[in-house]
């Protein structure tokens, strides 16, 4: 299975730390954001991984080219202007192929074993299976709902509504099929996920943690210190 890392935003909350430097280059714990997804790809046996840019792309090639000395193989989907999700998504599809893919946002951080992702979706027959975790204070109301009983790691139907609520951890698997006949362009990918919820072509899981949203300078310090202080 391949891995698609969403690295294309502009970082405009980060701000003036993004000025210069691309967000997925911002460092916590010691490396960079993006170096700590890639690595925990490779440790979980995903090595063929497709990164997508916009902002400041070209620091972002240089600084891990093609991505041998860690372990992997890096394929490059530039954008020039950011698509959104979705729209990113669509347009590196070709270096994708035709089988479900792992994705993760490129600005979080977790700790997540993301082989078994691997083994038990490589041939889902869904259009998309999501990671949920506990609403963090700048998402009290959640995304999504699992229906039935909620287990670490347990596969469970998604809903669009009802309680309790969760956040979609920016982790997921995708099927080629969830993007048919969509055009390039920029295009979000929530309304996709929801109109295939209605349909229940769509399944999540709830992870635990350690799961944290970098959208700040505020947020990037606190994980910063916390990793340095072994506390996640």
């Amino acid at each position: 299975m391949k891995a698609m890392i969403l690295a294309a935003g502009l970082g405009t909350r980060m701000r003036p730390l993004t000025d210069h430097t691309p967000k997925p280059l911002l460092e916590a714990g010691g490396k960079p954001l993006i170096v700590w997804h890639i690595e925990n790809l490779v440790r979980d046996g995903f090595t063929d991984i497709v990164i997508n840019t916009a902002w400041l792309g070209e620091k972002l090639e240089a600084a891990l080219g093609d991505g041998a000395a860690l372990g992997a193989r890096i394929r490059w989907s530039h954008e020039g202007e950011p698509l959104e999700t979705a729209g990113g998504i669509i347009r590196a599809l070709p270096l994708l192929g035709t089988q479900p893919f792992l994705v993760v946002n490129g600005d979080i951080w977790l700790r997540h074993d993301c082989a078994p992702l691997r083994t038990r979706f490589a041939h889902m027959q869904k259009l998309a299976h999501l990671v949920l975790v506990n609403n963090p204070d700048h998402n009290q109301g959640g995304d999504f709902s699992l229906q039935g009983p909620v287990f670490a790691g347990i596969e469970c139907t998604l809903r669009a509504d009802g309680e309790p609520r969760f956040t979609f951890s920016g982790l997921s698997v995708l099927h080629p099929q969830l993007f048919a006949g969509l055009e390039n362009g920029k295009r979000a990918l929530a309304p996709l996920l929801r109109a295939a919820i209605a349909e229940g072509q769509v399944t999540g899981e709830y992870f635990s943690g350690p799961w944290v949203d970098v959208g700040t300078p505020q947020r990037l310090a606190e994980l910063d210190a916390k990793i340095r202080a072994g506390a996640i």
